[in-house]
């Protein structure tokens, strides 16, 4: 009976969202109400797990995602993200364009969410294709699997950061394991995909080519590159001196307190609001306001955030926790692919990979105390299953054909195998740091 009511409920959020274009939040709620009311919960103890569910899943990652949308704003918007592209293109030329793009999207795709990114780059892939006389396609793919595996995969993105704060994994550690998972599925998704793709005739739009800044309105080389990666820059060095240093020692308090995500955000943001704020000629009502537009962009990502955490909750208090955890154990699928597998049938159904993350997330947590799984592998085997397949339900998809000028059939020749490519890639690079992991 317990897993006819779990069924139920996603085949509800499927058809909810999906065909009755209900907002995921309000699918999320009225979900939640409803299973909670079928497996007989009293409705004070319901409304208070849905309360709780929505305000312990915001407190833990709030922060961390507003404080990244602020930093991925001032990047784009100050011309630092044009010129690490520009930096990188005079570097490498023309040769490796497709390596050059895909590591400007890996560098880009640290601060900036996917939308923001895909937006931003595409004038810079357009660019580069009308200068140089370059299949669109070949050229493109690189960047956007790169922003995609971000995406799914790493902290600061909203779908990562909720699963790290709800499997109580290490973030620090999650966007290490995730950085030696995404680079091979950046590469083979990307320029190596791309090489079969040189045939796909695209003309896109020239109106998509942007009238780029004369290089002196851009912030610093250096300035730009420091600035867009200070988070990274500030957690790894932290992270292993954690690493090396006896457990106890005198700077543990401090390095403890840099460790944590909202310090390294808060600490970047701020620098920012300097080097690519103030210093670069804006006000800081100005850089203010700029803020204020990003906390906008991820206000229903926030809200779907906290409706998937009602649900998970809902779930929780119930009791059906215990039985959907002994049962899923029962089946003898082990644990990391078992959440690939959830993730990617319900990214299949809905499109988007944040709900897919979010309700995978939700269903695997109850079976985390008794597998032992690893949970910063679980956080990534998920986020890997969220990206499997999109197709004709995901809003990236039609993204992608629309601005490349597509057909149906060649964008999901193209669009849709890198993204397949780049969740099946995830999954062994899970199932194999699984593998090692206890032999270090």
């Amino acid at each position: 009976m317990p897993f006819l009511i779990l069924l139920l409920a996603v085949l509800a959020l499927i058809g909810l969202i999906s065909w009755a274009k209900v907002h995921p939040f309000l699918a999320f709620l009225l979900v939640s109400l409803g299973v909670g009311l079928a497996l007989g919960l009293p409705t004070a103890k319901l409304l208070g797990a849905v309360s709780q569910g929505l305000g312990e899943t915001l407190g833990s990652v709030l922060i961390v995602i507003v404080l990244g949308a602020m930093l991925g704003k001032i990047v784009a918007e100050s011309g630092a993200a044009q010129q690490i592209a520009a930096a990188l293109i005079s570097a490498f030329g023309t040769r490796y364009i497709q390596w050059t793009l895909m590591v400007v999207g890996f560098i880009i795709g640290i601060p900036l969410f996917y939308n923001v990114g895909f937006v931003l780059m595409i004038p810079l892939i357009f660019s580069v294709v009308y200068k140089y006389k370059l299949p669109a396609v070949f050229v493109g793919l690189p960047m956007l699997a790169a922003l995609s595996v971000m995406h799914g995969f790493l902290p600061p993105h909203p779908s990562p950061t909720a699963l790290v704060a709800q499997f109580h994994a290490d973030l620090g550690l999650t966007f290490c394991y995730g950085l030696l998972i995404a680079i091979p599925a950046i590469i083979l998704a990307g320029p190596v995909y791309a090489h079969t793709l040189r045939n796909i005739v695209a003309v896109p739009l020239a109106g998509f080519v942007a009238d780029t800044r004369p290089e002196s309105a851009l912030p610093g080389r250096l300035n730009s590159f420091l600035s867009s990666l200070l988070p990274v820059l500030l957690l790894a060095p932290v992270l292993g001196l954690q690493a090396v240093l006896p457990a106890g020692n005198a700077a543990a308090p401090v390095l403890t307190f840099l460790a944590e995500p909202v310090v390294a955000m808060l600490l970047s943001v701020g620098v920012a609001t300097i080097t690519l704020g103030t210093r670069q000629g804006k006000s800081l009502a100005a850089v203010m306001d700029a803020y204020s537009a990003s906390v906008k962009d991820v206000a229903l990502i926030l809200l779907i955030i906290g409706g998937a955490g009602a649900f998970k909750q809902v779930l929780v208090a119930s009791g059906i926790s215990g039985a959907i955890a002994a049962g899923l154990l029962d089946t003898g699928v082990p644990p990391l692919l078992l959440g690939w597998l959830i993730a990617a049938a319900i990214r299949v159904s809905l499109g988007s990979a944040t709900i897919a993350g979010l309700t995978a997330a939700g269903v695997m947590l109850p079976t985390m105390a008794q597998s032992h799984a690893n949970p910063n592998l679980m956080v990534l085997s998920i986020g890997a299953g969220s990206l499997l397949l999109s197709h004709f339900n995901d809003a990236g998809f039609w993204l992608f054909k629309e601005y490349f000028n597509l057909s149906v059939r060649d964008t999901l020749r193209s669009w849709t195998v890198m993204e397949t490519i780049v969740s099946v890639v995830g999954l062994a690079g899970v199932l194999l740091l699984d593998w090692l992991l206890p032999l270090m």
